[in-house]
This record gives structure tokens, C-alpha cells and sequence, in this order.
């Protein structure tokens, strides 16, 4: 069975040998910051897939708040770069929820939470705990939690 970090090593000697630097160079960052994570704290251990997905998850994110600031900047070209690395890296990201997929999930959790009682703004605690590990990896926690308090106003 191959893992995923096995997987991104493969697909990264594939990216330098096809000479495709976005890639590679995606790929390379990717692993660094999967290293990291391995070496982070008293013992040196190896991530599970789902603890990679993580990684991958907040590499992805990094990289779509940067291609949003230097839109923002008038730096496109920068911009484009970065979209462009989310995409590479979304290959290896579950796929991700539609926003009426994802509504879906949130209302049937704030009945459920409102069935055990919990209502308005204090709810969204409950709320989101029956959501998140619904939709792990799935959606993004600020995404998730702006669409709970949404459908909490709503009533």
C-alpha cells in the first residue's frame, strides 16, 4: 500500500524529470513542510495520511489567502503563481464539499443541536462540533463556521 507521502515523493521525481518547476517546486515545499510537522516536538515520527491531508490542507490555504493578497496588491502575476500551486496541491486534497452539499450538513447539525437544546449564537459550539468531523478535511474550518452562523441568524 502506498501512502500519500510516498505518492507526493513519486510525483515529485515525475515533476523534476518532466522538468515541470511548479510542480516540483510545490511538491518539494509540500514535503518540507510534512518533515517539519514529523520533526515537530520530543520524537521524530511518521504522519498518518490524514495528518498529511492536514498538511496539505493549510499548504492549500496558504496559498490561496497569498494569491488573495497579492491580488489585492496589483500583483497578479504572483497572484496567478499561487493559485496555481493550490491547484497542484488540491490533486491530493479530498474533494471538496459544494456550498449546497455543505449547507445541507449545517442545517441537519443546528436541528440536531437544537433538538439537545442548544439555541442561538451559544449553539454554534455544538454546532460545530457535529459538523467538523462530518466534513473533515472536506471544507475549510472558516468556511464551515461563516455558514453555521449563518443558518443560526437565520433561525
Amino acid at each position: 500500500m502506498t501512502t500519500l507521502k510516498s505518492k507526493l515523493q513519486a510525483d515529485l521525481n515525475a515533476a523534476i524529470k518532466e522538468r515541470d518547476e511548479l510542480r516540483s517546486s510545490t511538491l518539494r515545499l509540500t514535503l518540507t513542510a510534512i518533515t517539519k510537522e514529523e520533526v515537530a516536538g520530543t520524537v521524530k515520527r511518521e504522519l498518518s495520511d490524514d495528518e498529511i491531508t492536514k498538511v496539505i490542507t493549510r499548504e492549500a490555504k496558504k496559498r490561496r489567502e497569498a494569491a488573495e493578497a497579492f491580488a489585492q496588491g496589483g500583483r497578479a502575476e504572483q497572484a496567478e503563481r499561487e493559485r496555481a500551486e493550490g491547484e497542484v496541491l488540491a490533486v491530493y486534497l479530498p474533494k471538496q464539499l459544494t456550498d449546497e452539499e455543505l449547507r445541507e450538513i449545517v442545517v441537519q447539525a443546528v436541528e440536531k443541536a437544537r433538538a439537545a437544546g442548544a439555541e442561538g449564537p451559544r449553539a454554534m459550539g455544538q454546532v460545530m462540533k457535529i459538523v467538523n468531523p462530518e466534513v473533515a478535511g472536506q471544507a475549510e474550518g472558516g468556511r464551515v463556521a461563516a455558514l453555521v452562523k449563518q443558518v443560526l441568524a437565520a433561525g
